[in-house]
């Protein structure tokens, strides 16, 4: 893993802790930033490369809890959490909360090394994800108002006739949109356009022609 295209953010506001994580950490090749209280941290400008946050529950400005329900502008990376005095209810309501795990000091090194590899990998997805979805965006802002029309019927498995019949033009116009849609959104077939505008969360038309959502 290069140092350089990732990120561990270490909050605790405990010194020696932070400095001995970053010994640790640093012999997995992980690239650490520490931080011994939650303002330090939301101050600090985020880099723009997949990141997880290591934090501790209790900090001296702010529940760490609290601060995983105050997600800024971009959110926060994947989140471990870790503390000295853990207790079921709290531990269920991170993980419900969203949190990848939550350890109890002192830290085991191979869960800590785990559950670190498994939240940068989760924010990796994350970020391949919304770097597909934007493209998808971007490729469908590149149809015309008239081909947007004729996408939610192509995906809905409307004959071409039906289509057409639908939108009062003739089925040699909607091929010819229809095939304008296919280059524009780059789908090398059918099915590939059907997973694009389930993606995109496209409306579709029912064969009784009403409108419903791709199931989620």
């Amino acid at each position: 893993m290069n140092p350089h295209d990732h990120i561990v953010f270490v909050v605790d506001d405990d010194r020696q802790i932070c400095e001995a994580l970053t010994d640790l950490l640093s012999t997995f090749q992980l690239h650490v930033v520490t931080f011994r209280s939650a303002a330090e941290y939301l101050a600090y400008p985020k880099p723009d490369v997949p990141a997880c946050l290591l934090l501790d529950v209790e900090l001296p400005d702010i529940n760490g809890l609290d601060l995983q329900s105050q997600a800024g502008p971009g959110g926060h990376p994947q989140i471990v959490f870790m503390t000295a005095h853990g207790d079921i209810p709290t531990s269920v309501r991170a993980i419900k909360a969203g949190a990848v795990d939550f350890l109890t000091k002192p830290l085991r090194e191979a869960d800590l090394i785990r559950a670190l590899q498994a939240a940068l990998a989760l924010d990796r997805a994350a970020r391949r994800k919304r770097a597909e979805l934007a493209e998808l965006q971007q490729r469908l802002s590149r149809l015309t108002p008239r081909e947007r029309e004729v996408l939610p019927l192509v995906v809905s498995g409307l004959l071409n006739k039906q289509s057409a019949a639908e939108l009062g033009i003739s089925e040699t116009t909607l091929q010819i949109h229809r095939g304008k849609i296919m280059k524009k959104m780059a789908a090398g077939s059918l099915a590939d356009l059907v997973r694009m505008a389930g993606a995109l969360e496209i409306p579709l038309k029912d064969r009784g022609g009403s409108i419903g959502w791709p199931a989620s």
